[in-house]
């Protein structure tokens, strides 16, 4: 790798990230257990539009370094901060999908919107998807336990079977890729096991309410009602309610995937809300 695409970390780890283009920055955070690749249509999409593309693999996936510690929302959040510091965005938009989504709250909850100039969260697992008090239809810890069986005993299994969730190719009907599937497990592959299994509890358990409210420039939300990973009306439709600037978008019948399975929808959409 280069100087551009590796960015060596206070904690001595470091990040691989990918930076194409020119133009207004736009900065992706990924899924779990995936990798920037999972952003790769909009990245070219939006690229060829004019603008500046980031993405990097979030520490313990892909093709970042494999610390045994720091598998949590804080630490996910410094590492972007330095990455957006390292690289000096100003008027950035930050993209986060799923545990992204998490990542890119926790952000701007920690750091501040400085460089920030808006804010899209896809199928993201904010405000929090567990079980609690206030959070009474919540996703059980039991889901949580089973995904963290599932990384330990067979991770390459598991991940195959969870794409068909993930993807909606459970449903009647659906679009079946057996390639993003295979693409599903090759990425998460390369992470190291102990820094996903940490993250399970990280996108499961971690509060993001306070972070919300602290997003007050203008933030997307886009979710599909038939996500079976992150349930739209736990999450998706209550965080569209706590933050101070938002607009939902929400997409009948989408999977936890859209940005693969309703790629140009999702391009389409980033686009618009950027250029608005």
């Amino acid at each position: 790798m280069s100087d551009y695409d590796k960015l060596t970390l206070k904690d001595g780890s470091y990040l691989y990230f990918k930076d194409w283009g020119s133009g207004q920055p736009i900065v992706f955070s990924h899924g779990w257990p995936l990798t920037a690749d999972a952003f790769e249509d909009q990245m070219l999409y939006l690229a060829s539009k004019g603008y500046r593309v980031i993405a990097h693999d979030r520490r313990a996936h892909g093709r970042s370094a494999q610390p045994w510690d720091g598998h949590n929302m804080d630490q996910y959040a410094d590492d972007l901060a330095e990455l957006t510091a390292h690289l000096d965005l100003q008027g950035a938009i930050h993209v986060g999908h799923s545990t992204g989504g998490g990542e890119v709250a926790r952000y701007i909850g920690r750091h501040g919107t400085e460089r920030v100039a808006k804010a899209v969260l896809i199928s993201a697992v904010t405000p929090i998807m567990i079980k609690t008090d206030f959070n009474p239809d919540g996703v059980t810890l039991d889901v949580f336990d089973a995904i963290r069986t599932g990384v330990l005993n067979d991770r390459g299994a598991f991940f195959y079977e969870l794409s068909a969730a993930f993807y909606g190719y459970n449903r009647v009907d659906s679009n079946e890729s057996e390639q993003v599937r295979q693409s599903f497990v090759a990425q998460g592959m390369q992470g190291s096991i102990k820094g996903l299994y940490d993250c399970i509890a990280a996108f499961s358990e971690t509060d993001l309410r306070e972070d919300l409210i602290k997003m007050t420039i203008p933030t997307l939300v886009i979710h599909g009602d038939d996500d079976q990973i992150v349930p739209f009306e736990t999450c998706g439709k209550v965080a569209a309610e706590i933050l101070p600037d938002a607009r939902l978008i929400v997409y009948e019948g989408g999977s936890h995937g859209i940005c693969t399975t309703h790629k140009h929808q999702i391009s389409d959409d980033l686009l618009a809300f950027i250029q608005s």
